[in-house]
C-alpha cells in the first residue's frame, strides 16, 4: 500500500491549525476567565507555598488548564506548517529506489527537486496555480506516470508535446535529428556489456549506458499535445514512456537538479561523496 504523505501532511497542518485556531477564538478566553475568577477566589494564589496557592493550582488543573490536544497542536502546527510550505512549493526530497536512471542516479541516491520551476500546483489536486517554465528537452523531471498515479518516477525528458521521437539502433532522434553522442567506455556487468556514452540533448551533456548484448528497442511516435516523452538514462534497463506511454503535463511533480546524499541502507554509513548537481 503506497502511502500518501502530502495528504496526511495537510490533513496534519489544517487539523493542528483548525483546533489552534478555535481553541484561542472560543476556549482560551474562557478558560482565562476561569483563571481569573479563581484568582479573585483565592487573593494569596501568587504567594508560594500558602493554602491559596495549593488550592488555586489543584483547581486550575482541573477547571483551566489547557488541553492535551490543543498544547501539542500549538507546539506542532508552526513546525508542520513550515515543512508543508517548504515541500509542497518549493523544495521536496527523494530517494532513488531503482536504477533506471543510471549512470546519472543510482539506487540510495537522495535527491532535490524544485516545485515550482514548472510552476506552482496546490498539493493532493496538482492543480497549476501559477505558470512559471515548462520542461526542457534533457531535463531530469520526477512525475506520476499514468499508469501508477500515486506514484513517483524520475526520468529524462526526451520529448516536448509535438516532437517526433525516434530511437534506431540504440540512438536517439528527435525532430528527425540524431542526438549527439560520443562513446566513451564500455564496462562489463555479469552477463551485461554496458556501453556508456556522453549524450547532449538539452543545455548540458549527459551519460546514458546501454547493454550491447541486448537488442535495441526501436521505435518512433510523435509526441501529443500536453504530454512529455520521458526516458531512463539505464537505456535497457528502464520502464518508461516505451512501456506506459506519455505523461501528461498535469502530472508533473517538478525538476531534480542536485544531489545531496547516498545511502545504501539503514545499516550503512551516508556518504556525501555524490553531492552535487543534476546533469
Amino acid at each position: 500500500m503506497t502511502i500518501d504523505f502530502p495528504l496526511i501532511l495537510v490533513v496534519l497542518v489544517f487539523g493542528s491549525g483548525s483546533i489552534w485556531l478555535f481553541d484561542a477564538l472560543f476556549m482560551a478566553p474562557r478558560r482565562q476567565r476561569a483563571r481569573q475568577a479563581l484568582q479573585d477566589e483565592y487573593p494569596e494564589w501568587s504567594l508560594e507555598g500558602s493554602k491559596d496557592a495549593v488550592a488555586y493550582a489543584a483547581r486550575a488543573r482541573t477547571t483551566a488548564s489547557e488541553p492535551t490536544l490543543v498544547e501539542y497542536s500549538r507546539s506542532f502546527f508552526p513546525v508542520l506548517f513550515v515543512v508543508f510550505v517548504l515541500r509542497s512549493f518549493l523544495v521536496e526530497p527523494f530517494q532513488i529506489p531503482s536504477s533506471s536512471m543510471v549512470p546519472t542516479l543510482e539506487v540510495g541516491d537522495y535527491i532535490l527537486v524544485n516545485k515550482f520551476t514548472y510552476g506552482i500546483r496546490l498539493p493532493v489536486v496538482r492543480t497549476k496555480v501559477l505558470h512559471i517554465n515548462e520542461p526542457k528537452r534533457g531535463d531530469v523531471m520526477v512525475f506520476f506516470p499514468p499508469h501508477m498515479n500515486d506514484t513517483y518516477y524520475i526520468k529524462r525528458v526526451i520529448g516536448l508535446p509535438g516532437d517526433s521521437v525516434s530511437f534506431r539502433d540504440k540512438r536517439l532522434f528527435v525532430n528527425g535529428d540524431p542526438v549527439p553522442t560520443e562513446p566513451l567506455a564500455v564496462v562489463p556487468q555479469g552477463q551485461a556489456q554496458m556501453e556508456v556514452r556522453l549524450e547532449s540533448l538539452g543545455e548540458e551533456p549527459y551519460l546514458v549506458q546501454d547493454d550491447l548484448m541486448r537488442p535495441s528497442r526501436d521505435f518512433t511516435l510523435i509526441v501529443e499535445p500536453g504530454h512529455y516523452f520521458m526516458m531512463g538514462d539505464n537505456r535497457d534497463n528502464s520502464s518508461d514512456s516505451r512501456v506506459w506511454g506519455q505523461v501528461p503535463e498535469r502530472d508533473i511533480v517538478g525538476k531534480a537538479f542536485a544531489i545531496w546524499m547516498h545511502w545504501d541502507s539503514l545499516f550503512s554509513i551516508p556518504s556525501f561523496s555524490r553531492a552535487g548537481a543534476i546533469n
